[in-house]
């Protein structure tokens, strides 16, 4: 947490709420765009506009109290921004490395601090260890510039962050352990803590997780979810404080228990990130440079000595940690760059520590004017040496991207049409659409959303119109554009086609049917003309929950799947759409079938958690559909009548969807075929439309008793 320095009386010349907002603005815009062309990173600029405006510089502001509730906000939105942005996949994967790495880069600091303050400052040994634990902790400062250069879900990225955790926590122990002797002389609150923070850890893992399901999946709306989850970030953090533990953690703890809740590419997860890089993380920038007091490198040699002497032991012993982890694991040297230059920065923890070491006449003003040049030192270090480090790191997965792609003859750029039918479900579908693509691709694919009316009334128009504004709205949130087309046609299926056929559409992504009737079937006469009609995939969905929380995912596949042209995307997109959702996924299918997913979800580098089951007729769906429950994703993969894959016994599966799985989410894919057949003519539009399908319950009784006459026969020949 952020302590204030003892800063000398100072009248500032800016006093009143609105001119020293607006400064703070100000700052906050013209300081990017004036260091861009410097090369220099946004967060330095920030912290050296801090140094400026601050009541140690031209005096233009004072820390009010404004700073000290944004700094504190800010600081905590960073870390819980961390928490919230690592991909729990990679995560789980690196965890031992991020361990490993924290092991390092607090025992190494830890100790080598303590010798340096013991040899060269001639402390005490308690007094030096309360020291060293400043340096054994670390701020991510320059996360925000990793973010910038879109590099968050690379491993040493997540390593680092882990590291984090274990020296914030790792240092307050210490903190603890050394305060309580020296004021009891026994480690009883440090006993304390830990009990504490063990009972915290468990009671946050249990019941935020379904306070959040329950929470998204009643209120829909983007602004009630958002204030949920500040809520709840404040309310982890404000806990931590309470029981003795840095609030930093509990941000970060928060972050990674509601980290399967909010998706990547989400409305909700713009707002998150606009509102801390906009306001809160800038502010806390801010603030630490008015902490910063450059004339007390003026002070006497004694305080350069100091200064130097602390400046050196923190970053070199965060080099020795780095450098340890990387040997010990074999990585490369821009991997042991980002996760030294990231643990680099000593500010939030730094603070705390000198602050209470100062106040109980541990520490002497060249310590506390020591940590202050450090805090200078070391963030400009960390800032500068992390946007070197991303910007090689982002070329170096970007010639990897190529490389593979290049490999990877079988793939097709994507172009995607979502139907809109009306504003209540655009939402959903387009949600669903975009959390099937490659979120990391620099080729994304292309999108369009149409909505087909056969009348020129004002009603129509104003639907459609209100439908697509909709779907433009939800893909803008997640910075993505989608192409609105409102079409007049002669009916959906010729609308939807001939809007395939000009835009050169490869999947189509539209609402699941509803029966209306008894005689009506289970995907609804448009749909099954449309899938006669084309060749291209299409995907029908039905979800009356959120995508983010579903708790599994559920895929039957058919026999032979892996034969027909559309599989390899259908398996991409589910997983997209796992990897969305933060959920595992379940495959059931046969043992060649599930070879080849297997394959084509490595060489997409997913990294989604993925089980199978045996799946060898359509009776095994009918037994293994009893494990579905209501949060889950049931995707059922279907096949045309002329596909390698198709069946007889697939003309009883969307009956039985009707009869037993009224209220699951479900998903109905027809992957793409080989062929392009022409579109259908007006004529025969008409025609079909007079053409009634066979009844529903006919079909269900012919291949009952085709199930019947297999089942007999497997009997008499045992």
């Amino acid at each position: 947490m952020l302590l204030n320095l003892a800063i000398p009386a100072q009248t500032p010349m800016i006093t009143s709420p609105v001119p020293i907002f607006l400064t703070v603005m100000a700052i906050i815009l013209v300081t990017p765009l004036l260091l861009n062309r410097l090369k220099i990173p946004h967060v330095i600029g920030l912290i050296l506009a801090g140094v400026a405006v601050g009541p140690h510089g031209f005096g233009l502001l004072a820390r009010d109290m404004s700073f000290e509730v944004f700094g504190q906000v800010g600081i905590l939105y960073l870390m819980f921004l961390a928490g919230i942005e690592i991909d729990m996949y990679h995560l789980r994967k690196n965890l031992r490395k991020g361990l490993t790495f924290g092991a390092f880069t607090f025992l190494v600091p830890l100790v080598l601090g303590a010798v340096a303050a013991v040899v060269i400052l001639r402390m005490e040994i308690l007094v030096a260890v309360l020291l060293a634990s400043m340096f054994a902790a670390h701020t991510l400062i320059a996360y925000p510039i990793v973010a910038r250069f879109g590099v968050t879900k690379s491993p040493a990225v997540i390593i680092a962050i882990a590291g984090t955790i274990v020296t914030v926590l790792g240092s307050l122990i210490v903190l603890a352990g050394v305060l309580g002797v020296y004021r009891e002389g026994s480690l009883t609150s440090l006993l304390k803590i830990l009990g504490y923070l063990v009972l915290y850890s468990v009671g946050i893992i249990y019941v935020y997780p379904r306070l959040t399901r329950y929470f998204f999946k009643k209120y829909n709306d983007g602004i009630s979810q958002f204030i949920y989850v500040m809520v709840m970030v404040f309310f982890a953090a404000a806990l931590a404080s309470w029981i003795g533990i840095e609030g930093v953690f509990g941000a970060f703890f928060a972050g990674l228990v509601l980290n399967r809740f909010i998706p990547s590419r989400s409305t909700l997860m713009g707002r998150l990130e606009f509102v801390g890089n906009a306001i809160f993380i800038p502010y806390f920038l801010i603030g630490v440079g008015m902490l910063i007091d450059v004339h007390v490198v003026m002070a006497g040699w004694g305080t350069l000595y100091v200064a130097a002497v602390m400046s050196a032991v923190a970053m070199v012993t965060k080099w020795i940690a780095a450098f340890a982890t990387q040997k010990t694991f074999r990585l490369t040297s821009i991997d042991r760059s980002i996760m030294y230059q990231l643990s680099n920065a000593h500010t939030a923890v730094a603070l705390a520590v000198v602050m209470i070491g100062y106040g109980m006449d541990l520490f002497g003003v060249e310590i506390l004017n020591g940590t202050v040049v450090m805090i200078l030192v070391t963030c400009t270090v960390s800032s500068i040496g992390t946007a070197r480090a991303a910007s090689k790191l982002k070329l170096q997965l970007l010639e990897q991207e190529e490389e593979e792609g290049s490999k990877d003859e079988s793939g097709t750029h994507p172009r995607t049409l979502i139907a809109i039918s009306n504003p209540l479900t655009s939402p959903g579908i387009v949600e669903l659409a975009l959390a099937m693509r490659f979120p990391d691709s620099s080729k994304p694919g292309d999108f369009y959303a149409l909505h087909v009316r056969n009348d020129n009334s004002a009603s129509s128009r104003a639907i459609g119109r209100n439908s697509l504004d909709v779907a433009e709205r939800t893909a803008a949130a997640v910075e993505t554009s989608v192409t609105t087309i409102e079409r007049y046609d002669l009916n959906f299926i010729t609308g939807v086609l001939n809007t395939m056929e000009e835009r050169d559409i490869t999947e189509v992504i539209i609402g699941l049917h509803r029966r209306t009737n008894v005689i009506d079937s289970f995907l609804g006469d448009k749909i099954e003309r449309l899938l006669k009609s084309t060749n291209r995939m299409v995907v029908m969905t039905r979800c009356f929950i959120p995508v983010n929380t579903v708790t599994r995912i559920v895929v039957a596949v058919p026999k032979k799947a892996q034969f027909e042209t559309g599989f390899r995307r259908w398996v991409q997109a589910i997983g997209n759409l796992c990897r969305h959702a933060g959920c595992p996924i379940e495959f059931w299918c046969e043992d060649g079938t599930a070879a080849m997913i297997s394959t084509v979800l490595r060489q997409s580098r997913l990294g989604i958690r993925t089980s199978f089951a045996t799946l060898e007729s359509f009776d095994d769906f009918v037994v293994k559909s009893q494990e579905i429950k209501d949060d889950d994703l049931l995707v059922v993969v279907s096949a045309r009548r002329a596909s390698v894959s198709f069946e007889s016994d697939m003309d009883a599966v969307p009956e039985f969807l009707q009869r037993y799985f009224t209220t699951t989410n479900l998903i109905v894919l027809y992957p793409g075929q080989f062929g392009t057949e022409p579109p259908m003519t007006m004529a025969e539009t008409m025609a079909t439309d007079m053409v009634s399908a066979p009844s529903p319950l006919y079909l269900y009784t012919v291949n009952f008793l085709r199930r019947m006459r297999r089942i007999i026969t497997r009997r008499t020949s045992k």
